[in-house]
């Protein structure tokens, strides 16, 4: 049995809540591209869940970070808004995981091919963990409209930004490769 983690530190308990219903505001209308239409918001706590309960990682900035990490890309979120909300040093690890929308689709995605060797640490674990559970999210309940080469296509892609983050996580990774070794059975 493993010993208990110690008790959590009230003002960073605080800071992750603050987070978590900022992120449900700013997602409030957005759903998942699923045949469920899925609230969005169950997508940044899957990755709170990954980090937590499957990578033991409790830093309050990786989790807050992992909670508000589409909310620049995906929202009115301003950088300016979440550096006055979390302060400088979540707000820099959002950054970091931000795809730029103004770019073409295929130079976003080699972008973060490009960018994940030189990340932060805390940018890495969340993206470790959002690339599981985008993967998870394709086995489980892909996007209605993606055919089987275009998720086959993200696994192979999601396959290269992680290639470029190894070392930052042995337990995520082994995590994402034993997700990504399910590749055969996409539909």
């Amino acid at each position: 049995m493993s010993p208990p983690n110690p008790p959590a530190d009230p003002s960073e308990l605080r800071l992750f809540v603050l987070a978590l219903a900022f992120a449900a505001e700013k997602h409030r209308h957005q759903r998942r591209k699923d045949a469920h239409a899925s609230p969005y918001i169950n997508h940044p706590i899957a990755l709170v869940n990954v980090l937590v309960d499957e990578g033991r990682v409790h830093d309050p900035v990786v989790l807050c970070a992992a909670v508000l990490h589409d909310t620049i890309e995906d929202t009115e979120t301003t950088v300016e808004e979440l550096q006055s909300a979390f302060g400088h040093e979540i707000a820099a690890v959002v950054i970091e995981v931000t795809d730029e929308k103004d770019l073409e689709y295929h130079e976003r995605k080699q972008r973060q091919i490009e960018h994940a060797p030189g990340a932060s640490h805390e940018a890495k674990l969340v993206k470790l963990a959002d690339k599981i559970c985008n993967l998870r999210d394709i086995l489980a309940a892909p996007p209605a409209s993606w055919s089987r080469q275009r998720k086959q296509n993200y696994f192979d892609w999601a396959a290269q930004v992680v290639a470029g983050m190894r070392g930052a996580h042995a337990g995520l990774e082994e995590v994402f490769d034993a997700i990504y070794a399910r590749r055969d059975e996409l539909h």
